[in-house]
């Protein structure tokens, strides 16, 4: 069961390996690829009842948009990661700078007052004691020498590797904006599929066509009975509160508040306001807790959607959800079992 925090604590750790870097890259930017072609928004089979049949669309739609929530979620994570590395690179920039400096200082001073053989500058001395002195301290320059070549070729090492990781980082992070950009035109496709097949109805028929119809094409109507219980703590007690306060906000596909909302931003911010950072996407929220049976749903729980996930809701008590249903839809409630229900979750 995936983990969540209750206080966001965004930032880098101190240090990255270069390893750590390249598989974390690695894994995100597999994660992220994978499964594209389910998000093309294909237009669904002629005919049919055309409230199913938007149904189908703006499914579509929902995948494609936790997809980009996803991606976009990972473009602010890897951004974050370019410009601590780079920050950190210019630091050891000047560390390096500064190293080579008093090496540069510490060489000129030996050519400049040790080129004479010891030996010889014994022999010639008319005061070897003094002499004998000097040499100690020479000895000890020498020392202090090779303490800073250890500490600039530590410092070239760990700026080489700040480089390195900016690099990398850099190019997931173009990667990731290549998907973020392929994923928004599936939004935009499946939206305009959604649109078309509403103006190609005949007027009456559009007419007729009400907004929640959709819903209603995918109903569950098999749930089992559902108690009427209080929440179960008071994070979920504010959550409820959150939501219920951004009642009627408009449903713009990538919004997380705070007057806009897609179904997982809505989530997201209404928990941010009890102090618990939920994941960004529906899919990463059906695993923010315990899961629970139907059957025990109480009031804050989240509420899965459809097989693939796509879809999350808040249980408010009494049958009802909220959630930010569909574009041209604005926060509402809407009854439990609006559509098939994958999971219920417990933050």
């Amino acid at each position: 069961m995936a983990s969540h925090r209750r206080t966001p604590q965004p930032g880098l750790a101190a240090r990255t390996t270069r390893v750590t870097v390249l598989s974390a890259a690695a894994a995100a930017t597999a994660a992220l690829s994978g499964g594209a072609a389910q998000f093309a928004a294909a237009a669904p089979a002629a005919g049919g009842d055309p409230a199913t049949r938007l149904d189908q669309l703006y499914q579509q739609a929902e995948q494609a948009t936790q997809a980009y929530d996803a991606a976009q979620e990972e473009a602010g994570r890897l951004r974050a990661e370019v410009a601590d590395l780079q920050d950190r690179a210019a630091v050891g920039q000047q560390q390096v700078n500064s190293l080579r400096t008093q090496v540069g200082r510490l060489a000129a001073a030996q050519y400049r007052d040790g080129a004479v053989d010891p030996t010889l500058a014994l022999l010639l001395s008319g005061h070897p004691d003094r002499y004998l002195a000097d040499a100690g301290q020479w000895d000890r320059l020498d020392a202090r020498q090779d303490a800073r070549l250890g500490q600039l070729r530590e410092a070239e090492r760990t700026l080489e590797q700040q480089r390195t990781q900016a690099a990398t980082q850099l190019a997931a992070l173009r990667r990731t904006t290549t998907l973020l950009g392929q994923r928004k035109r599936a939004v935009r496709r499946a939206l305009a599929a959604a649109q078309n097949l509403l103006l190609a109805l005949p007027p009456g028929q559009r007419a007729a066509l009400r907004p929640d119809d959709y819903l209603r094409a995918s109903r569950d109507g098999s749930l089992p009975p559902i108690a009427d219980l209080p929440a179960p703590s008071e994070r979920a007690a504010l959550a409820i509160a959150a939501a219920r306060r951004v009642l009627g906000a408009p449903y713009v596909w990538g919004a997380a508040g705070p007057s806009s909302f897609d179904c997982s931003g809505l989530m997201q911010y209404a928990y941010g306001r009890a102090g618990v950072s939920l994941p960004r996407t529906s899919q990463e929220q059906m695993n923010a807790g315990r899961r629970v049976p139907l059957s025990e749903i109480r009031p804050g729980d989240l509420v899965i959607y459809r097989s693939d996930a796509s879809h999350v809701a808040m249980y408010v008590g009494g049958g009802q959800v909220i959630h930010a249903p569909y574009p041209g839809a604005r926060v509402r409630y809407d009854p439990v079992g609006m559509m098939p229900i994958t999971a219920v979750t417990r933050p």
